[in-house]
């Protein structure tokens, strides 16, 4: 039985932490998962990325089907990507039978005072023009399976979460390290 989890959220709002945690947590009890990570897959996928809408579009479609290939093929998968976009989020529940929707809450102001990529401070610089939260519009989960705060608690806890709504859902069950 294989799963996929999506966390989504602002920019430097703790998401990477959290899967890092869940990856870890998952480990522990055996389970091996596929970290797809928006930042490393970004560049593979487009090349030359210009974070416009047509580029995200693309960019998320294949991250999208590629999480929907892993799980096909006995992989679970944990998705480590902002995903501005509801539609973006859909596609991959659409494809993928055992989808959880994980909203990392946390407000902008925190996000824009942590910025440890300096995304923020080049969107207040003019340096960048589509940054989600700032210029761009974020489209929060209307119904995500979990919401987890990236300013509360520490990424364990809300890792421990995750797990938590994983093995109620009985998604735990029956899986092996592979």
């Amino acid at each position: 039985m294989t799963f996929a989890v999506w966390l989504t959220g602002l920019p430097a709002s703790g998401k990477s932490a959290i899967a890092a945690a869940l990856l870890e947590q998952l480990h522990a009890r055996g389970i091996d998962a596929a970290l797809l990570e928006s930042d490393a897959l970004r560049r593979q996928i487009t090349p030359y990325p210009r974070y416009d809408a047509p580029e995200r579009e693309l960019f998320y479609a294949a991250l999208a089907e590629l999480g929907g290939f892993l799980v096909q093929h006995g992989a679970s998968v944990l998705f480590d990507a902002t995903a501005n976009r509801r539609q973006y989020r859909d596609t991959a529940r659409s494809r993928i039978a055992r989808f959880a929707e994980i909203h990392v809450d946390t407000p902008l102001e925190v996000c824009a005072a942590r910025d440890p990529k300096g995304l923020y401070r080049a969107a207040r610089d003019g340096k960048a023009s589509t940054l989600p939260g700032a210029q761009a519009a974020y489209e929060p989960p209307l119904a995500p399976d979990l919401v987890v705060r990236g300013d509360r608690g520490s990424p364990q806890e809300a890792a421990a979460a995750i797990v938590e709504l994983l093995a109620r859902r009985g998604w735990l069950d029956r899986l092996t390290a592979s």
